[in-house]
């Protein structure tokens, strides 16, 4: 009896070290406002100074947990969150609070026509403005960054990392030329000849508004390496974020399609400062993903803590055409960082 007790003490102790020492927040506590006056659901708009004027960037928060907040960054640039809604059918019953967030000039937010404002080091001090009004520190900010995002949170984590918990680096390598070099030199090889030979006739008279043009990317590369589902069948919260997509911002810095890059992020690289990384780190591939999935798998040898998630049957958008590996994995880091890991094996 002695012995069953002790093994008991002994395996609660266990149990309650490997959850951080907390347990999960009951639903009363996850849906829990903290909201004045009128409630809106979560959503904030939150006024970012720039060195244009100050403006409104929206952003809305899904669930309440002190130690687990995960910020979004979309992609583009000059997409929208509504992409990320697939978060809502997996990290809830986590536990896991997640914040939307439209960045300066997409759809949500306000959308100033000035150019000087689309630059990486005002996005930076943006995300940084925003972490403030929200509460976000190093007990619990979790940034999340997808495509684009990922380039804006590798920025955010090597200016600001001493506010972050953790880093996630989704579908996004760090360094421009080399995914320009890949989409050139491998990617295109996926591509029937004469159809490349159109694309990049188009692309050399500038005549990326002619229908034409996507309609060949949509065929031939999008459903191979964007998300991998035929266009009809693409999930409304995909299709509502490609229609709302701001697209001065997109080609002034992305450049005209997600066929390599041509934008002011062209020479973009920062692969030899990842060594300065030192929070926790995840990085997540796919295989059919428009980025080189080795260079991601490498990246997390680089940075001090990193983890490398890899979905065998995703592409750009794994979160959607890998779900079960994309979100189990997510899932899986965040909890064991909170658990007080640093390294999280797949």
């Amino acid at each position: 009896m002695v012995k069953a007790v002790a093994l008991l003490i002994g395996l609660s102790i266990f149990l309650f070290a490997c959850t951080g020492g907390e347990k999960l927040p009951s639903l009363k506590e996850y849906f829990k406002s903290d909201e004045t006056g009128i409630k809106t659901g979560g959503v904030k708009l939150i006024p970012v100074q720039t060195p244009k004027g100050t403006f409104k960037v929206w952003t809305k928060r899904f669930g309440n947990n002190p130690r687990i907040k995960v910020l979004l960054l979309h992609g583009g640039p000059g997409s929208t969150h509504e992409y990320w809604e697939c978060a809502e059918s997996f990290l809830p019953q986590e536990g896991i609070e997640f914040i939307y967030y439209d960045q300066l000039g997409s759809w949500y937010s306000d959308q100033p026509d000035d150019s000087s404002l689309w630059v990486t080091e005002r996005f930076v001090e943006e995300v940084e403005q925003v972490r403030k009004a929200l509460g976000l520190n190093k007990d619990n900010f979790y940034l999340l960054g997808h495509s684009w995002g990922g380039i804006l949170a590798m920025e955010y984590a090597l200016k600001y990392q001493d506010n972050l918990k953790a880093l996630i680096i989704s579908n996004m390598m760090s360094s421009c030329p080399e995914y320009d070099r890949y989409a050139d030199e491998v990617l295109s090889k996926d591509i029937p000849p004469d159809v490349l030979k159109q694309i990049r006739e188009f692309e050399a008279k500038g005549d990326y508004k002619n229908p034409k043009y996507m309609e060949l990317l949509l065929k031939h590369y999008y459903v191979k390496h964007i998300l991998r589902t035929p266009v009809e069948e693409w999930p409304d919260p995909v299709v509502r974020a490609f229609n709302h997509t701001n697209e001065k911002i997109y080609v002034l810095m992305q450049g005209p399609s997600e066929f390599g890059i041509s934008g002011r992020l062209e020479k973009w690289d920062r692969s030899k400062d990842l060594n300065k990384i030192k929070v926790p780190t995840l990085v997540i591939g796919a295989r059919y993903d428009t980025m080189d999935p080795e260079h991601m798998k490498w990246m997390a040898t680089q940075v001090q803590n990193g983890s490398y998630l890899f979905c065998p049957n995703g592409s750009h958008m794994c979160m959607y055409d890998d779900q079960e590996t994309y979100f189990k994995g997510l899932i899986k880091f965040i909890k064991e960082v909170d658990a007080g890991k640093k390294k999280v094996e797949f």
